[in-house]
């Protein structure tokens, strides 16, 4: 039920962080304003495969 997913920067497009979702609720891609180490500022990550 509860799937792995990554999170992107949309800048770098590196992949920082990694959590989980369930795919019954919530079923739209995640996008959530994070903390980009490459990039040193917040940025908008999204949702990507592991």
């Amino acid at each position: 039920m509860r799937d792995l997913l990554s999170l992107a920067c949309a800048e770098c497009k590196r992949k920082n962080y990694t959590t989980d979702k369930n795919k019954r609720t919530t079923t739209e891609k995640l996008k959530l304003n994070k903390y980009c180490p490459s990039c040193r500022k917040h940025t908008l990550h999204s949702e990507g495969k592991v």
